[in-house]
């Protein structure tokens, strides 16, 4: 386990492999960001799952809760092998924090390199009664301070995603004969009919293969502003706010935010619509903010064109897009002070 892992009462870390396929990749034979996310999800369900049922009780099913920002490190191509590793970091009395690592192997040459990095919150959710989130079995830390470290990431995403939900208001148009370059003229909807092969043991929809959904509308706006082949560089947080069920028609919907010199930001909304069952109003399931970069034929990043904003909710959108953009941007910049004094 790394330096950060708990010791001795936490399932041990688990590794997921699979090879990409064809089916995995874009034309330019770069596997998905979805692809990834999906897996990812996958190997935190599973350990969290299994941590949440190691002790006599009530069983459960892991639901994921919210994914923190993941970088895209290095895309991942057809024929590599997916190595997907997770470990549990930390508990608190009704959530599971999991670290997931992506290693791409080339089958080939033996070689292997980092392509992801991910934290997911995870929550217990009894298999009697899906409604009761039950406790969640502690683990043990090698020391104090990973304990407390934490117990500061928990107090965080906790009130980020309060925050993040009290601005879900936002519903997304469509524009008739919009100009190029406008987000009108990128912004993408996909509807989907949420099937059995799409839910857990609940009936309710997994986090991965939302995430996925998500990641193709994403892709769908940035290909269509740029009209290049594009990658999926991050993801922002992802906010599970609301399940979803086995027969609720869903509507993804995608909207650009903000463009650097190389680099779109796109929002992407889940909304639900419950048909079977208990009937209610459309809701407000999931959002995230997902980061492309535009390659040349060469894979080489290139430069993007320009979004152009018309309205006044376009231009703080633009505001809060670049806001964020220059906060990644001077984090990096810190991570990368102790590696150039080396």
């Amino acid at each position: 386990m790394s330096a950060r892992g708990p010791v001795g009462a936490g399932p041990a870390a688990i590794q997921l492999s699979r090879i990409m396929r064809p089916d995995d990749a874009n034309i330019a034979g770069n596997v998905h960001g979805g692809t990834i996310l999906k897996m990812i999800e996958e190997a935190g369900a599973i350990i969290s799952t299994r941590h949440c049922n190691s002790q006599s009780g009530e069983h459960c099913v892991a639901a994921l809760a919210r994914v923190e920002r993941t970088d895209f490190l290095s895309p991942m191509c057809i024929g590599e092998v997916a190595h997907v590793s997770a470990e549990i970091t930390y508990t608190s009395k009704h959530s599971v924090e999991v670290q997931v690592n992506v290693l791409s192997e080339n089958i080939l040459t033996g070689a292997k390199r980092v392509t992801n990095r991910a934290t997911l919150w995870y929550v217990p959710l009894s298999l009697k009664n899906v409604d009761k989130v039950l406790e969640v079995p502690p683990i043990q830390y090698a020391w104090k301070e990973l304990e407390e470290d934490g117990k500061k990431r928990y107090e965080e995403q906790k009130l980020e995603r309060l925050v993040t939900k009290q601005r879900n208001g936002d519903i997304i148009f469509p524009v008739f004969n919009p100009e190029p370059y406008t987000v009108g003229y990128s912004q993408s909807s996909l509807i989907h009919l949420v099937g059995p092969s799409d839910c857990t043991l609940h009936g309710f929809v997994h986090g991965g293969v939302t995430m996925k959904l998500m990641d193709e509308v994403a892709g769908i706006v940035a290909a269509r502003h740029c009209k290049t082949n594009i990658v999926t560089a991050s993801v922002d947080a992802i906010n599970f706010h609301e399940k979803i069920k086995k027969g609720c028609v869903i509507t993804i919907s995608g909207r650009m935010t903000f463009t650097s010199n190389k680099s779109m930001e796109i929002e992407v909304f889940v909304d639900a619509d419950p048909f079977v069952d208990e009937p209610k109003e459309r809701y407000r399931a999931v959002s995230a903010f997902f980061t492309y970069v535009s390659l040349s034929k060469e894979g080489k990043p290139v430069p993007v064109p320009q979004l152009v904003v018309e309205t006044e909710d376009e231009k703080r959108r633009f505001e809060d897009g670049k806001g964020r953009y220059l906060q990644t941007k001077a984090k990096r910049q810190v991570q990368m002070q102790p590696l150039t004094q080396q």
